[in-house]
C-alpha cells in the first residue's frame, strides 16, 4: 500500500512572497556537485600517489562528500577533506590558479569543473517544483530564488 502525497495549499491572501532555495529545491545540483568535487580530488590525488608512493584512494562521491564537503563553502570544503586524509596544504589565496598546490587552488578547480558542467549540460530542475513557482505566480504571490551560491546565476 503506497501514501498518497500530503496536500500543501499556499494562499495568496496569507502569503505576500514565497522563497525558494536553489541548491536541492529547484535544481539537482548535489550530483553536479559531486561529481566536481571527485574529478578535482581524483585528479589531486593520482597526482599525489604517483609522486609519493602513497596509495591512491580515490574520493568517495556518496560517503566523503556528505561527511567533508556537503554545504560547506568551497575552500572550507578542501580543507576538511583535505583534514580527514592527513594531507596538509597551504590555504593559499582565492586568486590561486589551478595549478598551484593549495586548498583555494584545489577549490577553484572543483569550481571550474562545475561550471564546465553547468555550461555543457545544464542542472536538471525539479519538476514539481517548477509547477509549484508557476502555479504561485500565476496566482499573483511572488516568488525569489535564494542562494548562498557564488553559482546561483549560472545554475
Amino acid at each position: 500500500m503506497t501514501s498518497a502525497c500530503p496536500v500543501i495549499t499556499l494562499s495568496p491572501q496569507e502569503y505576500d512572497a514565497v522563497l525558494f532555495d536553489l541548491d536541492g529545491v529547484l535544481t539537482k545540483t548535489a550530483v553536479v556537485h559531486a561529481a566536481a568535487w571527485k574529478r578535482m580530488f581524483d585528479g589531486f590525488l593520482q597526482q599525489r600517489s604517483a609522486q609519493s608512493g602513497v596509495p591512491l584512494v580515490p574520493f568517495d562521491p556518496d560517503t566523503d562528500y556528505r561527511r567533508h564537503v556537503d554545504g560547506k563553502p568551497r575552500y572550507q570544503g578542501v580543507a576538511a577533506f583535505l583534514a580527514a586524509r592527513g594531507i596538509v596544504l597551504p590555504a593559499g589565496s582565492p586568486q590561486d590558479s589551478a595549478g598551484m598546490q593549495s586548498q583555494c587552488a584545489l577549490g577553484n578547480l572543483k569550481d571550474q569543473y562545475f561550471l564546465e558542467h553547468v555550461t555543457h549540460r545544464g542542472v536538471e530542475a525539479y519538476q514539481t517544483s517548477v509547477a509549484l513557482v508557476r502555479k504561485l505566480r500565476e496566482q499573483s504571490v511572488r516568488t525569489a530564488v535564494v542562494s548562498s551560491s557564488d553559482n546561483c546565476a549560472a545554475v
